[in-house]
């Protein structure tokens, strides 16, 4: 079990629930598993309906069931989704987004990502609902013109979070038509370092997946970390990879500090039991500290929950 501090934005009497709410969504550990749901309204359906992305994922229950079916995701979804199947998986843990943007709003040195609601609005449904709602997640654009205003309302997302003993997520990606390499790790860290001003208990950034090829470039990452102070960074999952790959990423992330991950197309547009295997070989990498070869056997490991069904059904059939 990780040792946890409680920020002093947290009242007192709210210090049990943001100490429940963070081990609940980390499973002890103090790593994040983040399923990135909000690619719904950031992506469209690009994402999410064409070739090679598997039929299921046409439907936004598919990321409910992927989720459910993964010890230690966390669902991070917009009101809407999490009004609409929440009843049916009052079980999952969730991070409330409480902004969104589609692809095709604003230019790059323009773009604004507002909350959708006030935060009084977040934390009562929130309460009424009744979910395992940890926490509430914010992306802010770091060089947009509207920056200010991004940054003006993060902040008082964070406040009103802890204040409601939620945890504060900020999505953190620097966009202005001046940025020619996004992955460059100097720009990475300044925004991470701007999440730790904010106060977020968890910045998710970029990682250069294209450069990071060896230990010795994954190792640059730490200087993001570093910039980051008591804020934990997780990295993206970025473009669809092979499992593989993506599992071999993540070790090295984890190496040089990283808190976890921020997963979505390369889970949700897998079908249901091939996601499945790979987000608990993710889980078991982040929060039960196996090795990167037992997580790559995991792919290929039928669940024991699985072989208990098929085995049953065999009977049956007897029958």
């Amino acid at each position: 079990m990780a040792k946890f501090s409680v920020p002093l934005s947290v009242p007192k009497q709210q210090r049990n629930n943001y100490l429940k709410n963070l081990k609940l969504a980390t499973r002890g550990s103090g790593r994040l598993f983040l399923f990135a749901g909000d690619q719904k309204v950031e992506h469209l359906n690009a994402d999410f309906y064409g070739a090679g992305i598997t039929p299921e994922d046409a439907s936004p229950e598919h990321l409910f069931k992927i989720a459910s079916q993964i010890p230690g995701a966390v669902l991070a979804a917009h009101i809407g989704l999490l009004s609409t199947y929440g009843e049916q998986y009052k079980n999952l843990p969730y991070i409330l987004k409480i902004n969104g943007k589609s692809p095709l709003s604003g230019t790059q040195d323009n773009l604004y990502s507002g909350a959708w609601l006030a935060n009084d609005d977040i934390i009562r449904f929130q309460k009424q609902s009744a979910l395992k709602i940890v926490g509430l997640g914010y992306t802010v654009y770091l060089g947009s013109s509207q920056e200010a205003q991004m940054l003006k309302e993060a902040a008082a997302m964070i406040q009103s979070a802890h204040q409601a003993g939620l945890l504060a997520i900020i999505w953190m990606y620097p966009r202005h038509p001046q940025i020619k390499n996004e992955d460059d790790l100097h720009l990475i860290a300044g925004g991470a370092g701007v999440a730790a001003c904010l106060g977020a208990d968890f910045v998710k950034v970029k990682y250069p997946y294209k450069t990071a090829t060896t230990e010795a470039k994954a190792g640059a990452f730490k200087e993001v970390v570093m910039a980051a102070g008591k804020t934990k960074v997780i990295c993206v999952g970025g473009s669809r990879q092979k499992a593989e790959d993506l599992l071999k990423h993540l070790s090295r992330q984890l190496k040089n500090g990283s808190s976890g991950m921020a997963i979505g197309r390369n889970l949700h547009q897998r079908p249901l039991k091939e996601a499945a295997a790979l987000g608990r070989a993710i889980s078991a990498l982040l929060h039960d500290n196996i090795s990167l070869s037992q997580a790559l056997a995991m792919l290929k490991k039928e669940p024991a929950s699985a072989k208990k069904k098929t085995k049953n059904h065999k009977i049956l059939g007897l029958f």
